[in-house]
């Protein structure tokens, strides 16, 4: 009997020591050097002080391009420029379900970060909560190759992602990311690192930020970067992660006060460590409500006059992370460079081996056998 308890006393032990071994080890800054591994910190890159460092805005929206919402996109975001006469930028988080990829295209061929939001974008959100490693990589990793095939863009600019609801999936995510080469994630939100804000950082090491959405990432995962959705604060001073989202924001028909929301919220991070600051909606928000759409490019106006703000993609904040330099060097860096894409448009209408319905989608490729899901994301 003894013997049966000792043995069962080194099982336990030996499970526990296999967990202990795979919980990543509070981060040393000492051995934790840019370009490839950062410690998860308020701490401004390249040790920078505030007046020194670029202020980056990322404005990103998330789910289906379509013929609706490409208007708006158009409208709002076409033809900007930052003050160093740089093309400013947006990151599109895309999900599968009822994208027209020639609108995907024509983001990319505009400039803009075309990122991973999930092939399906499946309620409920507890499903992305137990997610397995093999569902997240026909998520997304299955995704970046569909992506890339239907939009016609190259399969090496698609280096992002967010998981629908920014509902984390502990390691799983992280580990796909890892091992499909995907460069960062961006869906976990922070309430505690409101002020001075975090800034992105490496998975190396235990990271320091606060879990909203459990399960979170515990593992060491060299190189895999997180991009935190830093809130937003309402009217009442409360946290929100996504503008849409915040409980107590100004009347959708005042112009006025959206454009101050903007402002308040953005001035936070200017006035403070200039972490990234994120502009992260759905552009349910703006077509419906003009009054919110024109502040908005009110408030993008005022931003890229400015001679130390960047409104710049999710990817290129993360390599400027990399190799900070001071906003007065980063001014003079040569424009970000890429090479335009064709798309010759195909109509398609397909059935899905999912449920049986008939699906429309526009391709910048030839029209799949299937419609594209888990499994068979090119509908072969």
């Amino acid at each position: 009997m003894k013997c049966l308890a000792l043995l069962a006393l080194l099982l336990v032990s030996s499970v526990s020591l296999a967990e202990d071994s795979s919980t990543a080890a509070p981060c040393d800054p000492e051995t934790c050097k840019l370009p490839h591994c950062r410690c998860s910190s308020t701490d401004i890159p390249g040790g920078l002080a505030a007046r020194d460092t670029p202020q980056f805005v990322v404005v990103a929206f998330e789910d289906s391009v379509h013929e609706e919402n490409i208007v708006t996109y158009r409208r709002v975001l076409y033809n900007r420029r930052n003050s160093n006469g740089c093309a400013a930028s947006a990151t599109f988080f895309v999900s599968h379900l009822y994208t027209n990829y020639v609108f995907v295209n024509e983001l990319y061929n505009r400039g803009h970060e075309v990122a991973l939001h999930s092939m399906t974008h499946m309620n409920p959100s507890t499903y992305w909560r137990d997610a397995t490693y093999d569902v997240i990589k026909q998520e997304f990793a299955d995704q970046r190759v569909q992506m890339s095939h239907f939009a016609n863009i190259p399969y090496d600019s698609i280096t992002g992602m967010r998981l629908p609801f920014l509902q984390l999936s502990g390691d799983n995510s992280y580990r796909v990311m890892s091992d499909y080469g995907l460069k960062y994630d961006s869906s976990w939100a922070t309430n505690a690192f409101t002020n001075p804000a975090l800034w992105p950082y490496t998975l190396d090491y235990q990271s320091t930020q606060d879990c909203l959405a459990p399960p979170c990432p515990n593992a060491s995962i060299p190189g895999v970067w997180v991009k935190p959705i830093i809130p937003w604060v309402d009217l009442d001073g409360n946290p929100c992660s996504l503008v849409h989202e915040c409980y107590n924001s100004p009347d959708r028909f005042n112009e006025t006060e959206w454009f101050q929301f903007f402002l308040s919220n953005f001035e936070r991070h200017y006035f403070g460590n200039r972490a990234p600051f994120g502009v992260f909606l759905l552009e349910a928000i703006l077509y419906p409500f003009p009054a919110v759409q024109n502040a908005l490019e009110r408030f993008l106006d005022v931003i890229n006059n400015l001679e130390d703000v960047f409104m710049v993609t999710a990817d290129e904040v993360i390599e400027w992370v990399k190799n900070p330099v001071p906003v007065n060097e980063y001014r003079t860096q040569a424009c970000r460079q890429f090479i335009p894409t064709t798309c010759v448009a195909s109509q398609c209408e397909v059935i899905s081996s999912y449920d049986g319905r008939e699906y429309e989608f526009e391709s910048c490729n030839v029209c799949p056998r299937v419609y594209p899901w888990l499994g068979n994301p090119l509908g072969q």
